[in-house]
């Protein structure tokens, strides 16, 4: 090949060991080995979403059976006090620190991602998620909550950011006769990996909790070497394709939709076009009106059904027990599992559809089904239907995470994949803004409701459901006023030359596919899937057994 030579893990030799030279994939190597490698990173990472299994028991971490409480704690001084227990709002910004992170930190380094590597990316997003649970496990040793939210939040936030973008030009440059499909799969891992995170949290939790514990610090670190080990295993795993590159036997379709370029557009211009902004629109309305019901899933179910849940049809919310409160909790708690399984599935369904029906067609009915659903939900509440009314609500979680896995594939038909991490990092700050402005319209209509006197019961949501059609009408208008660039966007064929020069350099000649990323899924390709196959499906299996168990 080059005087570089080769060696026979698939990578060229040459290059310091997390260097992007050093990655690029040599004959002989398999495509299908590069998304189990991402969802190695993604399942860790997803844990994000399962973070609130750790509030309760903080909440306890040091009285252990109940909480420690100080009626005259605040925010400011709940960061520093050592001798009151947290609340649970206090805790909880470590969640919204997460996704403010998560877009803040992709929009930053996607660039120097895009020069660096999806290695180099992934080894400092093990680095900082590991180590930013590390640090917020001292905290709780230490009972120092700003420490927490510095380690988990903050630190652990940009590891989230970096770990979320780090697969995507690269899935989307070995699968572009599968663009939806192969961004989808690894996506799928972020919507996967509270499925598998929290329940084993809560196992590992009980496993280490004592009278003087709760068993929460030990619990984070015993995730983070099991997190580390996947990551680094991912991270490793990354291989990118040469220069002229594309799969055996494919060549782009002559006729190709006028919705998808073959051209690329510099990272420095993405940002000036309307498109862009309007995309960012699209994802940042889509994902506010799901990450607000996700946030506010159980407390849902359990004011709207209330007794009815429990066979009590005629017992309102307010009219419950003590114990008949936990009961219909654990329920709820079921409801917020079926609602994973259905983000998760999602996430590779809609993506897969979309190389079919086309990005801008799969957005359209996110919209009008999420429109119609939503307008529904009232309706399906006030019946007492609650097959209906958890129905309709999976089908808008798998649109909301179907959203997440289908934006990479619509950036890179509009902008082309040449900056298509970057650009999706940019644009991931809609991810950043939904994840303040959903939870915060569904929990403060929520509480001017109440506060104007309406009790808990499917009247209170009433008004938060037509809210959230209305932002996905608005949406539909953002998606409809997307159009294709016009050519002084895009780059020249010397300046993308000049860009690639590094990688035509490892692999001169002819487009084709070079002997590279043929195999199938070989031996090799299913023992990697299995690796983090089997940890899914173990996920798969304990939210359906509990979904039977509640609902069955």
């Amino acid at each position: 090949m080059t005087a570089a030579g080769t060696r026979t893990d698939g990578a060229l030799a040459g290059g310091g060991l997390l260097d992007r030279e050093r990655i690029v994939a040599r004959p002989g190597f398999n495509r299908w080995l590069v998304p189990p490698a991402a969802l190695a990173i993604h399942l860790c990472i997803g844990m994000a979403y399962g973070f609130s299994v750790f509030w309760l028991p903080l909440s306890k971490s040091l009285g252990i059976t109940a909480s420690t409480a100080c009626p005259d704690l605040t925010l400011a001084s709940a960061l520093f006090t050592t001798t009151c227990d947290w609340r649970v709002a206090d805790l909880g910004w470590i969640y919204t620190l997460f996704f403010v992170l998560l877009g803040s930190s992709a929009a930053i380094w996607g660039g120097w991602l895009e020069r660096a590597g999806p290695r180099k990316a992934g080894v400092v997003s093990a680095c900082c998620w590991c180590g930013g649970i590390i640090l917020a496990a001292i905290g709780v040793i230490t009972h120092q909550l700003w420490m927490m939210w510095l380690g988990a939040g903050v630190i652990g936030g940009i590891g989230l950011g970096l770990g979320y973008i780090s697969p995507v030009s690269t899935l989307i440059k070995w699968f572009p006769d599968r663009r939806g499909m192969a961004t989808g799969m690894a996506i799928m891992g972020f919507g996967g990996g509270a499925m598998i995170g929290a329940p084993l949290a809560n196992l590992l939790m009980n496993t280490f909790k004592t009278d003087t514990s709760v068993g929460v610090w030990q619990t984070f670190i015993v995730m983070v070497v099991i997190y580390f080990v996947f990551m680094m295993g991912g991270a490793f795993g990354y291989r990118i394709p040469p220069a002229g590159w594309r799969p055996e036997g494919w060549t782009p379709p002559a006729a190709k939709s006028t919705m998808i370029t073959t051209k690329h557009v510099h990272l420095r211009n993405a940002h000036r076009t309307k498109q862009f902004w309007l995309i960012w629109a699209v994802l940042c309305l889509n994902v506010s009106a799901g990450i607000g019901v996700l946030g506010m899933a159980s407390p849902m179910l359990q004011e709207i059904f209330a007794g009815s849940l429990i066979g009590l049809p005629d017992v309102g919310f307010a009219q419950l027990d003590a114990g008949q409160k936990a009961s219909i909790a654990t329920i709820a708690a079921g409801f917020a599992g079926l609602l994973s399984l259905f983000n998760i599935g999602g996430r590779f369904f809609w993506a897969s559809l979309s190389d079919k029906i086309g990005r801008k067609n799969t957005y359209y009915c996110f919209f009008v089904l999420g429109i119609v659903l939503y307008a529904l939900a009232p309706t399906f509440a006030g019946m007492g239907n609650k097959a209906l009314f958890v129905l309709s609500f999976g089908i808008i979680l798998s649109m909301y995470g179907g959203g997440f896995a289908t934006i990479p594939a619509y950036l890179a038909d509009i902008f082309g994949t040449q900056f298509v991490g970057a650009i999706h990092g940019r644009l991931l700050t809609a991810w950043a803004t939904a994840g303040i402005v959903g939870p915060v319209v569904v929990n403060y209509i929520r509480e001017a409701q109440i506060a104007a006197g309406v009790a808990p019961g499917p009247t209170l949501y009433t008004g938060t459901m037509y809210i959230l059609a209305g932002m996905l009408a608005l949406g539909l208008i953002a998606n409809a006023l997307i159009k294709p660039l016009s050519d002084k966007w895009f780059m020249s064929d010397d300046e993308v030359a000049a860009l690639q020069a590094k990688s035509a350099a490892v692999n001169a000649g002819p487009t084709g596919s070079f002997g590279i990323g043929t195999g199938g899924l070989d031996a090799k390709a299913m023992l990697a899937w299995a690796v983090v196959g089997i940890p899914l499906l173990w996920g798969v299996w304990v939210t359906l057994r509990a979904t039977f168990a509640l609902f069955g």
